[in-house]
This record gives C-alpha cells, sequence and structure tokens, in this order.
C-alpha cells in the first residue's frame, strides 16, 4: 500500500489516464480471445460459393479492432508511465534531500550506516536488483491491472470447463511465488552489501579523481588501490552472484509449472474439438485465454520492480527516523544565487537578518566527544565570548579548536553542558534562529564548483543577492585582484571540470571562502569564527589580511583559531587550550609576561620567522 500512496505524487489526471489505459489493455486478450472464437465460429460457414461473404464482416472487424487497440495502447502507455515515475522519483528524491538539510546538527550524517540509508534511499539504480519508488507504484498498479485481465481470461476458460481455472492458475501462482521469493533474497543481500559498495566507490573516486591523482601517481599505488575497489566489489556482489546463480539452476521448477498446466488443457480441449464435444472457435478461445492467464501471472517484471523499490521506501522510512523531520519549505534559488522566496522588490540584503548587537555566548561545563569515540575532546570546558570582542583561541594540534568552532556553529551538541546565547541554549529549539547571527571560515571549507560570484553568494542563502556587497566582502579579503585575473571576472566558474573554468591555489581558494564569510557579516551576521583563515598564505601576506579582517568585522563578535601566533596580537583577549580546557586567558602582553604556554610557542614562532621560515601549507597560484 505504500507503494500506491506514491501514485499521487504524479498528478491525479495522468494517474486516471494510466489506469485506464491499463484496465483496457489486460482486458485485450480476453477480448482477443473472444473474438478469435466468432471469427471461427463464422468462417466455418463459408462455403465454395463465390460472392461477397458479408456476414464475415462484423466478427473480422471486432477482431481487427481488438487487435489495433491493443497496439495503440502498447504505444501510448511507455511515455505516460515514463512521465509519472519521474514525477514520483522527482517528488521522492526532493524529499531525500530536504530531510538531509533539515538535520540541525551533522553527527547523524557521519554515521556510516546513515550514509548507506542515504545511498539506497537517494532511489539512484545501479544495476537491476535496485528500482525506485516511481517504477515501483506503477508496477504495483500495472500489476492489479494484470489480475483483473487474468480475470476476465479466467471468465473465458470456465465458459469451456470451470475445472480449467484452477488447473491453469495455481500452479503458475506456485512458480510466482518461488521467483518472487528469490527477488526477495536477491535484493536483502544486496541490501546487505552497501557497506562494501559505498567503500568500492570511496576507491573509485581517489582513482578518477582530479585531486587524489596527484599522489596516485607520485606514489604509485594506482595497482594497489583498484585491488582494494575489486576486492570491495566482490565482497558486495558474490553473495548475490551464488544466488543468482542458483536461480538460474531453479529455472527449471518454473518451466515445469507452467508447461504442466498449459499442456493439460491443451490437450483436454484438442480432444474434445476432435471428438465433437465443442467448435473449433471455441478451442481457439481456450487455448488464447489460457496462455493469456500463463502469461499475465508467470510475468515477474511487475515483481521485481516491487521488490527492487520496497528497500527504497523502507531505507527512507528509517533514515526519516533516525535524522529527523523533514523540511517544510523548499529554499529557493534563482540563476543569479539564492534569492528569498517573498517579495524581492520591497526587501534589502540582510533584512531578515535579527538586528541589535551580538550576543553573549557561554560554554558552561561543556565536555564533547564525536559519536563513536570514547575520547573526550572537550572536557569541563567553561568560556564566555562577550559582544563585539575578538577572541583569538589557540593551542597545539588536537587541543579542541576546530572541534570548539563546530560547537559554536551548533554542528553537534556537546555531550554534556551547555552552550547558551543571552542565556538562552543553542540546541535544536534555537539552532536556525542563532545561526542567521553566525558566519564561519571552516578549516576545511568548500570549494564549490560554481561561478566566482555565486561561490561568494552562499554566504547567505536565505537573502536577495547583493552584489556591492560581494565586491565589498572581496575587496576586504583580497579576492579582488583574482578575480579580476579570471578568464570572465566574476562569472568564471571556479572548477576545471565545467566550460571555461579554472582551478585556484590553496591560497586563493581560502580567500573566496573569507569573501563568502565576510559576505554573510556584511548582509546581518554578528558572530565571525575563523577556524585557520589564513593557513594557506605567507605570514605578511596573512598579517595584512588579518589587519583588513579586523576592521572590517570592526562591529561584530570575531573568534579566530590559528596556529600562526604572530597574526592574534591585535585581539582582544587570546585564550590557550589545553587538554580539553583553557589554560590561560588574557591579553598578548599579559600571557607573555605570564611566560606560560602562548608565551613559550610565541617566542618559538618568532625565532623561526627570524630566520626565513615559511610556514604556509600552500604558495602556488594557478591563475
Amino acid at each position: 500500500m505504500a507503494l500506491l500512496g506514491a501514485l499521487p505524487g504524479a498528478g491525479t489526471p495522468l494517474m486516471l489516464a494510466i489506469a485506464g489505459i491499463l484496465l483496457v489493455q489486460n482486458a485485450v486478450p480476453a477480448v482477443t480471445a473472444v473474438a478469435t472464437a466468432e471469427l471461427i465460429s463464422a468462417s466455418q460457414g463459408v462455403s465454395d460459393a463465390s460472392g461477397p461473404q458479408t456476414w464475415l464482416v462484423a466478427p473480422l472487424a471486432f477482431f481487427v479492432l481488438t487487435v489495433l487497440i491493443g497496439h495503440a495502447l502498447d504505444a501510448f502507455l511507455p511515455p505516460l508511465t515514463f512521465l509519472a515515475k519521474s514525477r514520483i522519483d522527482g517528488a521522492h528524491r526532493a524529499r531525500v534531500s530536504r530531510l538531509m538539510v533539515s538535520t540541525p546538527t551533522i553527527a547523524a550524517l557521519e554515521d556510516p550506516h546513515v550514509q548507506d540509508l542515504v545511498r539506497l534511499s537517494a532511489a539512484e539504480p545501479s544495476n537491476w536488483t535496485e528500482e525506485t519508488p516511481g517504477g515501483g507504484a506503477v508496477a504495483q498498479l500495472t500489476l492489479i491491472a494484470r489480475y483483473l485481465g487474468v480475470a476476465a481470461s479466467a471468465a473465458v476458460l470456465a465458459t469451456y470447463a470451470w475445472w480449467t481455472v484452477p488447473v491453469m492458475v495455481l500452479p503458475v501462482l506456485a512458480g510466482r511465488a518461488v521467483r518472487r521469493r528469490q527477488l526477495v533474497r536477491i535484493n536483502k543481500v544486496w541490501a546487505a552489501g552497501l557497506g562494501e559498495g559505498r567503500r568500492a566507490g570511496y576507491w573509485q573516486d581517489v582513482l578518477t579523481n582530479a585531486a587524489d591523482s596527484k599522489e596516485v601517481r607520485v606514489f604509485g599505488y594506482g595497482e594497489w588501490a583498484l585491488e582494494r575497489r575489486l576486492g570491495h566489489l566482490t565482497a558486495m556482489l558474490a553473495p548475490a552472484w551464488r544466488l543468482q546463480l542458483a536461480a538460474a539452476r531453479a529455472q527449471w521448477i518454473s518451466f515445469l509449472l507452467h508447461a504442466a498446466p498449459l499442456i493439460v488443457v491443451y490437450v483436454a480441449v484438442i480432444a474434445g474439438t476432435v471428438g465433437g464435444d465443442q467448435t473449433v472457435g471455441t478451442a481457439a478461445a481456450v487455448m488464447s485465454a489460457g496462455y493469456a492467464v500463463i502469461l499475465s501471472i508467470g510475468s515477474v517484471y511487475e515483481a521485481s520492480d516491487i521488490e527492487g523499490s520496497i528497500p527504497v521506501l523502507r531505507a527512507y522510512r528509517e533514515l526519516r527516523a533516525i535524522v529527523g523531520r523533514a523540511a517544510s519549505t523548499d529554499a529557493g534559488t534563482s540563476e543569479d544565487g539564492p534569492v528569498s522566496s517573498g517579495d524581492e522588490s520591497g526587501a534589502s540584503p540582510g533584512s531578515d537578518r535579527p538586528g541589535g548587537q551580538a550576543p553573549l555566548i557561554e560554554f558552561d561545563g561543556v565536555s564533547f566527544r564525536y559519536p563513536g569515540s570514547e575520547r573526550f575532546v572537550l572536557e569541563g570546558f567553561d568560556l564566555r565570548i562577550r559582544p563585539g570582542e575578538t577572541l583569538a583561541i589557540v593551542g597545539v594540534n588536537g587541543a579542541g579548536k576546530s572541534t570548539l568552532a563546530k560547537l559554536l556553529a551548533g554542528l553537534y551538541e556537546p555531550t554534556s553542558g551547555r552552550i547558551t546565547a543571552d542565556g538562552g541554549p543553542i540546541d535544536h529549539d534555537g539552532i536556525e534562529a542563532f545561526r542567521r547571527q553566525i558566519s564561519v571560515v571552516f578549516q576545511d571549507f568548500v570549494r564549490y564548483q560554481l561561478t566566482a560570484r555565486e561561490n561568494v553568494a552562499l554566504g547567505d542563502g536565505a537573502v536577495r543577492r547583493d552584489d556591492a556587497a560581494i565586491d565589498a566582502a572581496a575587496a576586504e579579503a583580497g579576492l579582488g585582484d583574482v578575480v579580476e585575473r579570471l578568464p570572465a571576472g566574476w562569472q568564471t566558474p571556479l572548477s576545471r571540470s565545467r566550460s571555461d573554468g579554472v582551478d585556484l591555489s590553496g591560497g586563493q581558494w581560502q580567500q573566496v571562502a573569507l569573501a563568502r564569510a565576510l559576505y554573510s557579516v556584511g548582509v546581518g551576521a554578528k558572530i565571525l569564527v575563523l577556524d585557520e583563515p589564513t593557513a594557506h598564505l605567507d605570514v605578511r601576506t596573512e598579517q595584512g589580511l588579518f589587519n583588513r579582517l579586523m576592521d572590517a568585522a570592526r562591529h561584530v563578535t570575531v573568534v579566530l583559531i590559528s596556529h600562526r601566533l604572530a597574526t592574534v596580537r591585535r585581539a582582544d583577549r587570546i585564550v590557550v587550550l589545553d587538554g580539553g580546557r583553557v589554560t590561560e586567558s588574557g591579553s598578548h602582553d599579559e600571557l607573555m609576561a605570564l611566560g606560560g604556554t602562548y608565551a613559550e610557542m610565541y617566542t618559538i614562532q618568532a625565532e623561526r620567522f627570524v630566520r626565513g621560515f615559511d610556514d604556509r601549507a600552500e604558495a602556488g597560484e594557478l591563475v
């Protein structure tokens, strides 16, 4: 019934048209059997006398019309069912996508089981065992119409002898049940191997992805990666292959269940006709109707579509239970980038942002460990971030700096303790409103395969794009010179896989990410979080950029996470993370006077800089 419930998604007029065609189409075999009988019976009255045989016109026309209608419906049905499947599948995929973006945190999305559910519920078949909800729904409707057609053909059989109906139907139903059970087992085995398929897909990406191809060639591990991929594919496919081989060997059972009843009825009909018990026309009708029953019940094409789509719906239901509620509205987009769904004529950029100053943010006894891990990254963590201050967070690798940024953005919930904004908790109920006030540059920021302008405009997907604000953000991030050198300026796609597209260096991509965050601030964000925002830049370029950032973000709260301490000197306050807690807090001068961890780290870095050491991650420019 779940599959039939998806049919309205195709539109009522279309589904009524398909249902009508299916009913008539599946009635054609029974009507053809009757028309054949009438034609043969009329033909038996033809004598050797010359002249028109007018009594043949009506039965012949009836027969021809039935055949033509059957062929016409065969031609009309496929494009209509294709349209219905596309509509149903499109609506289903939209629900899956909406569900995945509606979850407040990303913890569930990192679960391998959830990734398998996403892969299965996405309804993107990669082999014959997988189907889509649209295919399954149309197949379910087709199967119902097919059984109604079977009933009509069985009625024709019953006019000859009632016993022919159970003799023909029951064995074929048994054969269908056997084949359906085989399909179910194969689909279950296939679904159980999705984890191996996901791992095989990862190694396929490594082998074919341009970004990974450098190390594949330099380190020469192409064959090794290929063997890993083939190993995972074999682990996924081998159980299904064994079941399919066993099913192929058992095909003789299905053949006997189909052929035996047909032979019994045909022999009885032929014997009765030869003995004069019924006419040749009746015999032809019975044989035609009997063959139609065998074909209609014995076909498992619909069963394959149905069984292949049920796991998709089951995966979606489980995914919905794990991830949470689906989003209730669509986000509006246009060719120029994100837009609001309201009236643009009267809206101004950032008008839907909350006004006023940034909130007071407090971490109160926060402890956190990643899902599936026993190690606490933060433990008993306390921190107050005052409105409008520039707070720098430093510490050794693994101290929890990036985790802190993710918690602040609400991407994870604390394992214990709480995070508040102006006294209100940042949790499932309040996170959406809080995110309207925050802008983040993550250490692993996304490189969108869009134009340069669209990459920056994504800094706020809920307001009308403001080109002036984008230009200002680009200038503040030092991106203006890069854009001027692009072949098509702002309209240049930032991907070599796009027509006339180019790629950027690591430092230039970082400037794009910074511009995106600054654009968000320009249209109303009150908190700017920068997680290693200049790791790909040299120290002097970083210093100049950081000064511009501080000037641009003068009226907002800035949380700066950096491993290079020379750039954080202007911060109002610097805190040192160690062991999941704040161990030092104060201004640069105060911490240097303290002579603790910060002073030691700063001194070491200063000596390296005096010796000319450049610690940027990447300095080459490709544009």
